[in-house]
């Protein structure tokens, strides 16, 4: 049974898991039920698709923690390191830009918020708000991990305490020991070594819950299905259609064409990003998905593993086209024509100004809340008018991820063309059922190296053989003499 599921491509399990789950999620409505008494698919559903989302938290602090000082320490092995960086950085603002545009575009046009159906009455501020005051203290470590642990008490009088973890101070940790390794230089070598060794383990485990990836689908699917249905989408149409018009026109129109401009074919883009791309829809994580995203930059765009191990995990803790720019600016939007706010030209440049810069506070985890909570009291909107909008947020969610990722493989295959560094050959190549190169392929210089290698090694006993040659006849001549 599991050596004929493990024949199966990967990205067909994870259709077939998103086809059934739409099947059991409406299964489970016909069934009935409610939120205080749900039935049993419903329950199984939730509890399936809640374990796969919790087994990936669970592995994003290790995750953060490793990742960004070993992508940190790989800089030191790149010619021009700084420039990379910095080319980086400026492409990751040139998309948001790009991104966000859209995402006010969208909304000004749609309208979202004009006669949505929604009723007022859910209206109500989130349990944790976002705002630069609490977005500059929240970059200060509070501890080594970033944890913090809040008491809450039940109905029965019974206290109850939950430890959580601070993605963005795990960051900062994350960047200041990478640098201070760095700049130790030799005696931080083992400690280098010990990271990478780590990150490896850490990878392969986080693989392991990846590949429970269908089952989770299942689950996730089948629950919004059941929770949410269509009378929710309903009422939020509009907003839904236009995040998700501005999704697609990200993902499948600037993208591509800022591939072609850089004289990269649009076609191999898109088979090239799609794993990546179809686990993000899925596990809802930018984090989660960083092992198969950095595969795509570097198996599948050519992007060299030295830089590709920097960028795509700097990526997927900071560069967010869909969670911070698309979403937050339509949402903003739809929030003010609800409240009948008009927003001027700097409520615009402001949202902007937001998306680039407040990326980091999503940090690669599922949910945006907190990146449009800042953007909504950066523009001084109500707070409230985030509870109109969380009924929709996880199925908006596995459209914002799949944007994250795949402007997370293109900004490092971007780059690395600009600076000359891509492996064209291995860009152009075909792609496998799994979604990947082939293992076996290899590009003219792979060839070129392997059979200098070859000849180099088959050379050895020919030379071993002709210096006893020599040294015989050299015998000879001298008992001769």
């Amino acid at each position: 049974m599991l050596s004929a599921l493990r024949r199966i491509p990967f990205a067909v399990q994870v259709l077939a898991a998103l086809v059934l789950g739409l099947v059991l999620g409406l299964v489970a409505r016909q069934m009935g039920g409610d939120a205080d008494a749900p039935n049993w698919l419903a329950v199984t559903l939730d509890t399936i698709g809640s374990t796969f989302v919790t087994l990936l938290k669970a592995i994003v602090p290790p995750l953060i923690l490793l990742a960004v000082v070993s992508s940190i320490a790989s800089l030191r092995n790149v010619t021009n390191a700084a420039r990379l960086a910095g080319q980086t950085l400026l492409w990751f603002a040139i998309t948001a830009l790009v991104a966000v545009a859209i995402g006010i575009g969208l909304g000004l046009v749609v309208r979202p918020g004009v006669n949505s159906g929604v009723d007022a009455a859910t209206a109500a501020e989130p349990g944790s708000t976002g705002s630069w005051l609490a977005f500059l203290e929240s970059m200060v470590p509070a501890n080594f991990l970033g944890l913090s642990a809040s008491t809450s008490a039940a109905d029965d009088g019974s206290l109850s305490t939950s430890i959580s973890f601070n993605a963005l101070q795990l960051i900062v940790v994350a960047i200041a020991i990478g640098i201070a390794a760095v700049k130790v230089g030799k005696p931080a070598e083992p400690f280098l070594a010990f990271t990478r060794s780590a990150l490896d383990i850490v990878l392969k485990v986080l693989w392991w819950i990846i590949r429970l990836a269908p089952l989770g689908t299942i689950g996730l699917l089948g629950n919004a299905v059941y929770s949410y249905g269509w009378t929710t989408i309903g009422a939020l149409g509009k907003y839904t259609l236009a995040v998700y018009a501005g999704l697609v026109l990200v993902l499948f129109v600037v993208y591509p064409l800022l591939a072609r401009v850089h004289g990269l074919s649009m076609a191999r883009f898109f088979t090239g990003v799609w794993p990546a791309v179809q686990l993000g829809f899925v596990s809802r994580s930018s984090m989660g998905t960083m092992p198969v995203t950095q595969r795509v930059a570097e198996t599948n765009f050519g992007v060299p593993r030295s830089y590709a191990s920097f960028a795509v995990p700097f990526g997927a803790t900071t560069k967010m086209d869909g969670c911070a720019a698309i979403y937050p600016a339509i949402s903003a939007i739809f929030v003010a024509q609800f409240f009948d706010v008009n927003l001027t030209l700097s409520d615009y440049l402001l949202i902007a100004f937001v998306s680039v810069i407040g990326s980091a506070a999503t940090a690669g985890t599922t949910g945006a809340t907190v990146m449009l909570t800042l953007t909504l009291s950066t523009v001084g909107l109500p707070l409230e008018g985030v509870g109109l909008l969380l009924a929709v947020d996880p199925i908006l969610d596995m459209g914002r991820t799949a944007t994250n990722v795949a402007g997370q493989a293109l900004v490092p295959a971007i780059v690395a063309k600009r600076e000359r560094i891509i492996d064209i050959e291995r860009y152009n190549a075909p792609r496998g059922l799994d979604g990947f190169v082939d293992a076996d392929f290899r590009t003219s210089a792979e060839r070129t190296a392997e059979s200098g290698e070859e000849a180099s090694q088959g050379a050895e006993p020919a030379e071993r053989e002709a210096d006893a040659v020599t040294k015989e006849q050299a015998t000879t001549a001298g008992g001769a003499s």
